[in-house]
C-alpha cells in the first residue's frame, strides 16, 4: 500500500480510537472500513440510490451498499450512517411494484438480483425500525416481495435473471442463491415464507452439485463454478442445512479453488469471496482466522483512494459493487446482521 494512503488510514484509525469505536483487530482494516463506507456515502445519489458502471443495477447496488452500512452497526435512526441508510430504504420502498417486485424491469437489468439483495437489506433492518408506520410499510413490501419470488421460481426450483414467466423457465445458480438469502432474511424477520419454496431451492442446489462438489451454472449444465459453489454453501448454511450430506464435498471443492487467496484462475473473484468469506466465518475457529488474515491482506493491498474515501475498482460491474462486497467481507466479525451470524 502506498505510504500516503497508509498515512491517511492511520489518521482515521486515531480518530476511531479516540471515539472508542475501533474493534480488536488489524487497525488498517478498521480505518479502511470507515473510509470505504464514507466513499459510498459520497457516491450516493440525491434519490438515495447507487449504481454500477453505466448507471446499471440501481436496485442491487443500493441494497448492497446499504447492507454494508448496516454491518457497521448503524440503523435507519442511529449511528454514523443513519441518514444514507434511511435514504436507501426510501429509494427501495419506492421501487416496490404492485406485483411484489422490488425494482424496475426497464432499468434493472437481470432484475432478480436487485430483488433478492433488496429483500435481504430491508429484512435486516426491519427489527430496528422504530417508526410504526414505516415498519408496517416494510412488512407489506417484504410480504409482496416473498410472494413475487415464489411466483418467479422455475419448475426446477431455481431462479433465472428474470422471473420464470419472463425468462422461459431459465434458471442459474447465482440468482438462485440471491433469492434464497433474501427469503431467509425475510423469514428470520417474521415475514411468512412458504417452506416449499426453500425446499425446492435446496433440491435445486442438490441437483446442480456434481460428484466432485462443484455446483454447475444451471440445472441444464455448464460445469462446476467455484464462485457459484461458494455461494451455494452459504445458501445452505443460511437455510439451516449445515449438516446437509452434500456440504462436505462442496467445502472440499471450494477449498481447492478458493483456499489460495491469490488464485485468479476462475471468474468473478470478488463475488466468489463475498460468499466464501461468509462460509469461512460460519466455520469459525482457526480456519476463519487463517482465511481472514489472507483476505484482509489482499483487500488492503488493492484499495485505492480519492477525495471521498477509499474504494476497490476491480470488476467490470464497477467500484460500488466491489467496495460494498469487500466491506461486507471486512465487517463479518462485527456480527451485526442476523443473516451473517454464526
Amino acid at each position: 500500500m502506498p505510504r500516503e494512503r497508509l498515512s491517511t488510514l492511520v489518521v482515521v484509525l486515531a480518530l476511531l480510537v479516540a471515539a472508542g469505536t475501533a474493534r480488536a483487530g488489524d487497525p488498517r482494516v478498521d480505518a479502511a472500513v470507515v473510509r470505504g463506507l464514507d466513499w459510498l456515502v459520497a457516491k450516493q445519489s440525491r434519490r438515495g440510490s447507487w449504481t454500477a458502471n453505466e448507471s446499471r443495477y440501481p436496485t442491487a447496488m443500493t441494497a448492497l451498499a446499504g447492507t454494508a452500512m448496516l454491518m457497521e452497526g448503524s440503523t435507519p435512526t442511529q449511528g454514523r450512517y443513519a441518514e444514507p441508510i434511511r435514504r436507501a430504504v426510501d429509494y427501495l420502498v419506492g421501487r416496490s411494484r404492485p406485483n411484489g417486485l422490488i425494482g424496475d424491469p426497464k432499468n434493472d437489468d437481470r432484475y432478480t438480483y436487485g430483488h433478492g439483495f433488496a429483500m435481504l437489506f430491508l429484512s435486516q433492518l426491519l427489527g430496528e425500525e422504530e417508526d410504526e408506520r414505516r415498519r408496517e410499510e416494510l412488512v407489506e413490501v417484504l410480504t409482496r416481495a416473498v410472494e413475487f419470488s415464489g411466483r418467479a421460481q422455475t419448475k426446477d426450483g431455481g431462479w433465472g435473471y428474470v422471473s420464470a414467466k419472463d425468462g422461459n423457465d431459465f434458471d442459474e445458480g447465482s440468482t438462485t442463491i440471491t433469492q434464497v438469502q433474501g427469503l431467509r432474511g425475510c423469514r428470520n424477520a417474521g415475514i411468512p415464507v412458504p417452506r416449499e419454496i426453500i425446499d425446492r431451492a435446496i433440491a435445486y442446489i442438490h441437483r446442480c452439485t456434481l460428484p466432485d462438489g462443484g455446483v454447475q451454472y444451471s440445472s441444464k449444465g455448464g460445469g462446476g463454478r467455484p464462485a457459484i459453489s461458494a455461494a451455494a454453501i452459504a445458501c445452505l448454511f443460511n437455510a439451516g442445512e449445515e449438516d446437509d450430506t452434500h456440504v462436505p464435498r462442496m467445502l472440499a471443492y471450494a477449498e481447492k479453488h478458493l483456499g489460495n487467496i491469490s488464485n485468479n484462475s476462475f471468474g468473478h473473484w470478488h463475488y466468489a469471496h463475498f460468499y466464501y468469506a461468509q462460509v469461512m466465518y460460519r466455520e469459525g475457529g482457526e480456519r476463519w482466522e487463517q482465511y481472514r488474515g489472507q483476505v484482509e491482506k489482499r483487500l488492503l493491498a488493492e484499495v485505492q483512494e480519492d477525495r471521498g474515501g477509499v474504494f476497490w475498482p476491480q470488476g467490470y460491474i464497477g467500484p460500488v459493487y466491489t467496495t460494498a462486497t469487500n466491506l461486507t467481507i471486512l465487517q463479518l466479525d462485527r456480527a451485526a446482521l442476523p443473516i451473517y451470524q454464526r
